[in-house]
């Protein structure tokens, strides 16, 4: 086993996760869950608490593997080429930010991270109008966020699975922002963001997650990678607009 193997849940495994009366143990459930095929090991490790991370990670890894449940697979070409990692000083930096996001999430129903100052938003011909892209599988979700969006001056466009996603990333203009859901039916919102940041086109493009988690963890592993702000669903659109409107460096 290697920290740079990557790990998916094998049929047994989604069967486990799936009975209404699971026999593994709530450490095994917790990591069992976090493989999907594309972060390796030492990505999933550095999403855990530091805790879960230095006492149980490679004994409960140890166990899925022994009861079948995970299993090693050929790494993404894509995703191999590319090199993910959160240092321990970005993790630190993030640390009591994460706090204060977590709070503000429960609270307010969205985050800002101000911390990380866009600016103005770049160059383009004149009256030309800026690019959206929205990430998001429901379709009636992301119709209604993009409706406020053109009127905000933005030409929307929306990706709801990992090849839209793929093939909207790829097309001109590159986008002047993203709306990036966090669970999307065939891959993991976290791990496009970090794919986005480590793209010499993509790494600068503000990226506002939209989740229905306001853990602390999910926080700390999106600050890490990079993203902009948070917001909640149920969206509420005031908010939405006015996160928008702060990452972009719009008045």
């Amino acid at each position: 086993m290697h920290y740079t193997d990557v790990y998916a849940v094998t049929p047994k495994g989604k069967q486990e996760l799936l009975s209404s009366a699971t026999t593994i143990s709530p450490a095994e459930v917790d990591l069992l869950i976090r493989f999907n095929g594309l972060l390796t090991l030492a990505q999933i490790r550095h999403g855990m608490s530091a805790v879960d991370a230095l006492t149980s990670f490679d004994t409960t890894l140890g166990m899925l593997i022994q009861k079948g449940l995970t299993a090693a697979v050929a790494a993404d070409p894509f995703a191999a080429s590319l090199q993910f990692q959160f240092s321990h000083s970005s993790m630190t930096e993030v640390d009591a930010e994460a706090d204060a996001c977590a709070e503000s999430l429960k609270t307010a129903h969205f985050y800002v991270r101000i911390a990380r100052n866009r600016g103005l938003p770049r160059a383009r011909v004149a009256g030309a109008r800026m690019s959206a892209l929205i990430v998001d599988d429901e379709l009636q979700l992301a119709k209604f966020l993009g409706h406020f969006l053109t009127f905000e001056g933005f030409d929307v466009r929306v990706a709801g699975c990992r090849a839209e996603v793929v093939a909207e990333l790829r097309k001109q203009p590159v986008p002047d922002l993203i709306l990036l859901d966090v669970m999307l039916p065939d891959a993991d919102g976290f791990d496009i963001l970090l794919r986005i940041r480590a793209h010499p086109a993509l790494k600068d493009v503000p990226v506002i997650m939209l989740t229905a988690k306001a853990t602390r963890e999910s926080v700390i592993k999106g600050l890490a990678g990079g993203a902009d702000g948070y917001i909640t669903k149920p969206v509420e659109t005031e908010y939405l607009l006015q996160a928008v409107r702060t990452v972009v460096g719009l008045h």
